[in-house]
């Protein structure tokens, strides 16, 4: 663990981000690569409830509809965000670290996610600025790529082609129970473009983050997320709690902090007083992470 001095660097840090992992996709064009150099994520869990707050900077190699793949373990609720809610955050976090300096502190990371019947139905759609979002929930895994196909082509693509590696994330979330997945469709060129805030609030017994679902990448990856809960963390069923770096000493928040960053979340966790406020790093290959971040 470094110094709070450090550390006050690293948190600004996450602003400009590093991350590109949490989601599957496929673009209309074929042999179109895609790029998504900046990633934010905030992560507010109650112990029953969670609420995922997503931003990220896109590109692709040429001009191209793309879509997102994003499972979920419930049907999620979705709305626009605020983007502004992860500069805040930062600069709260920096704040309470500063007030520490010149103290020393030690850490080991976060030690202290019949019949036929139809392969899915949609339940949500929307416009969100440059997003055109639907919330479906996938019913059958064997058939998801024949339903996507159709879906796209529907979309206006001619030859869609789902890569191998999601059909068997979304058959291995299926038979995981994780039927619920967000589509998101968005039109990218070579010009790096940040996208709209994304709040997605869904039921969930463990905080939770995709990342199998990312394989569809190639390349090394740094996952930063701002993340919130009542209390620390220690149990990680998924992602190896070795993995999982925390990137300086928890800060406490309180209500009125926390209503000042996001009204949803402070009325997520009850408007309580002595909430946990940190960063968590994942580092590797895309194609390693073969589980989800769970934590309870």
């Amino acid at each position: 663990m470094k110094t709070p001095g450090t550390v006050l660097l690293l948190a600004a840090a996450f602003w400009a981000g590093v991350a590109h992992a949490d989601r599957g996709s496929i673009p209309f064009k074929p042999n179109v690569k895609l790029f998504e150099p900046t990633q934010r994520a905030m992560l507010a869990w109650n112990g029953v409830e969670e609420i995922l707050l997503l931003t990220t900077d896109l590109k692709a190699s040429a001009p191209t509809k793309v879509l997102e793949v994003m499972p979920f373990p419930a049907e999620p609720k979705v709305k626009k965000g605020d983007t502004e809610t992860f500069r805040r955050a930062t600069t709260l976090i920096n704040r309470k670290l500063a007030a520490w300096l010149p103290r020393r502190h030690g850490g080991r990371g976060v030690k202290s996610a019949p019949p036929p019947q139809p392969a899915g139905k949609i339940t949500f759609h929307k416009k969100i600025g440059a997003h055109d979002i639907s919330v479906a929930h996938v019913l059958d895994g064997k058939r998801f790529v024949e339903w996507v196909n159709k879906y796209l082509k529907k979309s206006g693509v001619d030859n869609p082609v789902i890569p191998p590696v999601m059909t068997e994330s979304v058959k291995a979330y299926i038979s995981e129970g994780y039927g619920w997945f967000v589509f998101d469709v968005v039109e990218l060129d070579d010009k790096p473009k940040t996208n709209e805030a994304i709040q997605y609030r869904f039921r969930t017994d463990a905080l939770y983050y995709p990342l199998k679902i990312s394989r569809t990448f190639q390349g090394q990856t740094s996952i930063e997320l701002l993340v919130l809960t009542p209390r620390l963390l220690s149990k990680f069923p998924g992602i190896p709690i070795e993995k999982v770096e925390l990137r300086h000493k928890p800060v406490d928040i309180t209500a009125q902090e926390l209503r000042s960053l996001n009204k949803d979340m402070d009325d997520l966790l009850g408007h309580r007083n002595d909430m946990k406020l940190r960063i968590w790093r994942l580092r590797g290959a895309l194609s390693s992470f073969n589980k989800d971040l769970i934590a309870r």
